[in-house]
This record gives structure tokens, C-alpha cells and sequence, in this order.
């Protein structure tokens, strides 16, 4: 018998517009916890702005958000990731001056200690052993126990964009947000992207923007495809692949 899931976000026809452009025009779709969905589409189909609605960096001028049974309408953006809805970037965001570990280690810190009501942030962290050993596992589970103690410039790209996954796991989000993961990737680092992302599909539900079809089809549950800011399908991987909507508007039939 197949695992039950239940429903971690839903997005109700939200739309965002830009003067008399609408990048997302009454987008729907639904995800399911335990689930890697992937979102594809062309170019300007509206997929990261609709990662950024999500995430809170753009607000939505219609429809509604609900994670986990929040609406997430009037929801900063610590807020969400909070609740446990937390992203990656297309361009890696990283502390490229400091060590890998202390990378991974502040962003533990700003998760376990309140800020706002203590003075124990003033604390050096390298001075929390709790905190350390969750940074060095967090490394583990990406890969990067070696490098440890390099700084993140001295990182590959690739390598740089699996520190970005570990500060994201430092949230402990429910659910992961991934735009364009393995973008700017040789070969052999996308496959070490997918494998990764194999790995923590078993324990946090994705939503993943791609390019590589190969990499999509592969990691995929489900995929939703938006085309001109709308959602045009939905399904599993063999069903989007045999959809002649799809094939036509952007697996390219025509080629």
C-alpha cells in the first residue's frame, strides 16, 4: 500500500503583475508532504516569481498561499521560514569570507537562540558545542565534512551551491524551495546535485525549478507546468511527458 500524504501548500489563483505585464496569471497547484514536485516551464513563465511569492520577497495582487494550513498573505519572510518554508537562490548567497563551517554554524545560531529577548547570541558560537555539532552534521549530509575549514570563496560552484542547501537544512524547513539548483553546473557537479537531492527527498518535501529535464524526470514525483503565468498541467512524470499541451508549449514537439 502507498504512503498517504496530505497537503503542505496550495496555491489558489495567484497572480502578480508588473505595470500591464502579469507574470503569474491565476497560477494553481498543490503539493504534498513527502513529495519532490517539480515546477518547469520556458523562459519568463513566471517560475521564480512565483518562488518568490511563495517565499515572501513579492507579495501576491490576488489569490491566496496556505502552508500547512497558514495563510501566508500577510506572512514576512523570517515568518514563513519560521513555519517552515525556507529557499535557495539562483545566485549563491553565501558569507564568502568565512570559513565553511562558520557559514553553517551562524546559520544554526539564528535559528536555536531568540535574538530579540537574550544576550546569549553574544555568545561566541565556536563556544556552543550543540551548535557546532549540528553545523558538522548539517556539512555531512551535503558532502562537505572535508571542507570544513576552507573559506567559501575557496569553494567550487558547485560545491558553494551545496553550502547554500546546508544553510537551508540549518532552518529545518517542512518544506524546501530550490530555484534552478544545478544552474552554472558541469556535468559531474549536477550529478552530485541530483544524488543530494535524492538524499533529502527522504526527509523534506521540494519544490524544485529546473532546466535539466534529465535531472526533473528523474527526481520528480509530480510536476506542474506554467506556461504564460499559468499553470497548465499537472501530474506525474509520464503523464506530463505524454500530454501534447506540454509537448507542444514546451517539451518542444516541434524540434
Amino acid at each position: 500500500m502507498s504512503e498517504r500524504r496530505t497537503t503542505l501548500l496550495e496555491v489558489r489563483d495567484v497572480s502578480k503583475h508588473f505595470g500591464g505585464i502579469y507574470a503569474l496569471n491565476e497560477a494553481s497547484l498543490v503539493l504534498e508532504s513527502g513529495e519532490v514536485h517539480a515546477l518547469i516551464g520556458p523562459n519568463g513563465a513566471g517560475k521564480t516569481t512565483l518562488i518568490h511569492v511563495l517565499s515572501g520577497a513579492l507579495p501576491a495582487d490576488a489569490g491566496q498561499v496556505i502552508f500547512d494550513g497558514n495563510d501566508l498573505a500577510r506572512r514576512a519572510m523570517h515568518e514563513r521560514v519560521a513555519l517552515g518554508l525556507a529557499r535557495s537562490y539562483q545566485i549563491t548567497n553565501l558569507f564568502s569570507r568565512l570559513k565553511v563551517l562558520d557559514n553553517v554554524t551562524m546559520a544554526v545560531q539564528s535559528r536555536v537562540r531568540d535574538w530579540g529577548s537574550s544576550f546569549s547570541f553574544w555568545k561566541p558560537f565556536s563556544l556552543d558545542s550543540a551548535i557546532v555539532d549540528e553545523a558538522h552534521d548539517l556539512l555531512a549530509q551535503v558532502s562537505l565534512t572535508g571542507l570544513a575549514g576552507r573559506r567559501a570563496s575557496q569553494l567550487s560552484h558547485g560545491e558553494q551551491r551545496c553550502l547554500e542547501v546546508a544553510l537551508v537544512l540549518a532552518t529545518k524547513p517542512k518544506l524546501l524551495l530550490l530555484d534552478e539548483p544545478m544552474a552554472g553546473m558541469g556535468p559531474e557537479e549536477s550529478v552530485r546535485m541530483v544524488e543530494l537531492i535524492e538524499h533529502l527527498a527522504r526527509r523534506v518535501t521540494m519544490l524544485l525549478v529546473e532546466h535539466d529535464m534529465d535531472a526533473v524526470f528523474r527526481l520528480a514525483d509530480r510536476i506542474s507546468v506554467l506556461v504564460g503565468g499559468r499553470v497548465i498541467a499537472s501530474g506525474e512524470p509520464a503523464v506530463i511527458r505524454a500530454d501534447h499541451e506540454v509537448r507542444r508549449a514546451y517539451l518542444g514537439d516541434a524540434e
